[in-house]
This record gives C-alpha cells, structure tokens and sequence, in this order.
C-alpha cells in the first residue's frame, strides 16, 4: 500500500506531517487486561487534570484546532477525533473497550493528544492512499453513525473516494476482529520534528504489534 500527501495541503500547513504504519498478519480480538486497564487508568488521570485545564489547554488538541482553522473548518463546530475523546473524558463519558484494534487507537489519541486512523487494508480499493482536502459534495457515512460533509475537511481517499479524516473515519474501512491487514494513519503535530515523530509512530506500531501480534513497518512523511 502506497501513501501520498496532496500538496495542495502544504500550501495551508507547510509543516504538515503524518506517520503511516503498515500491519501484517495481526489478530484483532478481545483487548488483554492490561490495554483495558491502562485505556481506564488514562482517562481518569485526564479527568482529574482538567480540572484545573482546559481542553484547548492541551498542546495537541491546540495544534490541531488551528490545522482545521488554516484550512477552513471552524475547530468550534467540526471538532478533531482527539478532542472529541477529550471532551468526552472530561465529561466522565468513558470509552469503553470495543476490540484490541480500536482501543490501542484511542489510547494513541489520548496519550499523544492527536487523531490516529485505522483502516482494514482488504477494505481499501486500489494501492494508493491519497491524504488531501475533501471537495464539495464529498462525504461518507461515519463511525459516529451519521452521514458526514467533507467540504474543507483533511481526508484519505482510495480509488472510490474518501474514507478517513481526522474529524471522523468512515464505516466503510473500519477495522473489525476479521482483520488480517491494516493500515495506520498518524495525524501528527506539525511542531513536531521529523525525528521526534519517528520515535513516536514507532513506538505506537511497537505497541499495537505486542498486542495485536504481526508485522509493522512505518514512515514519516513530511513536506520534501
């Protein structure tokens, strides 16, 4: 599987940025103990700092405000995936386990205040994943169970359009435990340096293969 960044998104964050991990031969099933207890012990640790912090406070949660900002969604109204799971913490609306797959993910998001994607690779059509803007007219039915515009929004697109954004992930690429394949997408902070995001793309593909079983290979991909 091949990843391209649109470089019609450098002209809005010239320091945009994303990891990209490949999984083989990974078993999604039930999450171990110890994923379900360090997912719960996280989200009350954050619970109980943001009561003297706001959600904008947090470094992450900041930066990706004003990705969406330079490229025309108002942050106020269309919400990244990490701060929504912020926002949701901080409401005491825990997450509760789904799969070993979708938790690791939004452990990431937690513990690195920014989106991760993650996609069943037999769902993706064709051997190009594009990471660009979302067009007029474009959307898809998301994992939040409602039909969602991707006007002006960051997506991923395969050969039949959008799949993935770091507002919401489509239902049409989820992971579920039949997953053999998959991809992962690293919404990174564009602060960031390259090698402080290698260190970190590779220590979630060395988590998620402790878990999960299988293969890893990653890259960061930034502007050339």
């Amino acid at each position: 599987m091949q990843v391209r960044i649109a470089p019609e998104i450098f002209e809005y964050i010239p320091d945009f940025k994303i990891g990209f991990i490949q999984y083989d031969d990974i078993t999604v099933g039930e999450s171990p103990q110890m994923l379900k207890g360090r997912l719960q012990l996280h989200q009350e640790s954050l619970f109980f700092e943001m009561d003297d912090k706001k959600v904008t406070d947090f470094r992450g949660i900041q930066e990706w405000r004003q990705v969406f900002k330079k490229i025309g969604k108002d942050p106020n109204r269309y919400r990244h995936s990490a701060e929504a799971l912020y926002r949701r913490v901080q409401k005491q609306n825990y997450l509760q386990s789904i799969h070993s797959a979708t938790d690791l993910n939004n452990f990431f998001s937690l513990q690195y205040q920014i989106p991760f994607g993650i996609y069943d690779v037999e769902k993706v059509q064709g051997g190009l994943i594009t990471v660009r803007i979302g067009v007029e007219d474009e959307a898809y039915l998301g994992l939040n169970g409602r039909e969602n515009s991707l006007n002006q929004l960051i997506v991923s697109a395969d050969e039949a359009g959008p799949f993935g954004s770091p507002f919401v992930d489509s239902e049409r690429t989820a992971v579920t435990e039949n997953t053999k394949k998959a991809v992962q997408i690293v919404y990174l902070k564009p602060s960031m340096s390259v090698a402080e995001a290698e260190k970190l793309v590779s220590s979630a593909a060395n988590m998620f293969t402790q878990i999960s079983g299988g293969s890893s290979t990653f890259k960061v991909m930034a502007f050339e």
